[in-house]
């Protein structure tokens, strides 16, 4: 199903949280499941690929949740989207090893990991004996290293880096370590920059236009640009008005190698996809 470099990839986000960056987060609705099971529905005849579900913002500025709260909003949106049988891969965004052997009980599952393993050292496990795809995320986030906004949302502020790409590199490197050393597959593998995470608004843009030296470490690359702040920071314009830096930001990063892109807008996004891979990947 996933032949890479053949086209681009289309993972579409359901959240099922009170708090997400976007405003979509599922859980404001009186029937969660139902909800998210028609928004997958949406997704799937859009034309997603993998749909990713999560059930802890990671936006900045949000409070982590327990294992048990996060399985308590994630399993009955899988179980109810895996019987529906929409055709797409299922992608569980989590970087507790409970929670990704809960889902994996349930139905084959993709782990996209944000913590690139760093978080949990048992996930790197579960992963390998799973045989599941596993998405490594580049996060430097810091709790306390946020700008708040009322219009734009929140933001980090980003770290300290020697050098951005090279040390992105060497860090999601580092994950792939972690993942062989358990027994994952490199097959398995997939890595993402991590946009929006411990970076600033300079070095999203950065990373977006420089994915080919990630792409160039051999493994699939994932971008999940869609309506971030750098986005909002960069046009000064709110999360829900993002729609347009999300489809110039998927566009480029596809020129630059981009396997999957993560995106709340599937529709859109994928006809930006299709029409960026006519041009690059013909």
């Amino acid at each position: 199903m996933f032949a890479w470099g053949t086209r681009t990839f289309i993972m579409g986000i359901l959240n099922i949280t009170p708090d997400s960056f976007s405003g979509d987060g599922l859980m404001r609705q009186q029937d969660v499941t139902a909800a998210a099971l028609e928004q997958a529905r949406r997704f799937a005849a859009a034309g997603a690929d993998i749909l990713d579900i999560g059930g802890e913002s990671t936006r900045p500025g949000a409070q982590p949740v327990s294992a048990a709260e996060e399985l308590e909003r994630v399993l009955p949106v899988l179980e109810a989207i895996r019987t529906a049988n929409l055709g797409c891969a299922l992608s569980v965004d989590t970087y507790k090893s409970e929670v990704a052997e809960a889902a994996l009980a349930v139905t084959p599952v993709w782990i996209n990991d944000v913590w690139g393993l760093r978080a949990d050292p048992r996930m790197a496990e579960v992963a390998a004996q799973a045989a599941c795809p596993l998405v490594l995320m580049h996060n430097r986030s810091k709790p306390d290293n946020i700008e708040l906004r009322q219009r734009l949302g929140g933001r980090f502020l980003g770290s300290a880096y020697q050098d951005l790409i090279q040390d992105v590199c060497r860090e999601l490197m580092e994950s792939v370590a972690l993942a062989r050393a358990a027994g994952v597959k490199d097959e398995a593998l997939i890595l993402d920059s991590g946009i929006g995470f411990g970076k600033s608004v300079a070095h999203n843009l950065e990373l977006i236009d420089r994915l080919g030296e990630i792409r160039a470490l051999g493994f699939p690359v994932l971008l999940g640009p869609s309506r971030k702040s750098f986005i909002g920071y960069t046009l000064d314009l709110p999360p829900e008005e993002r729609l347009e830096g999300t489809a110039a930001a998927v566009a480029v990063g596809i020129t630059r190698g981009a396997d999957i892109v993560r995106v709340h807008d599937v529709a859109a996004m994928l006809r930006v996809a299709r029409m960026t891979d006519a041009i690059v990947r013909r």
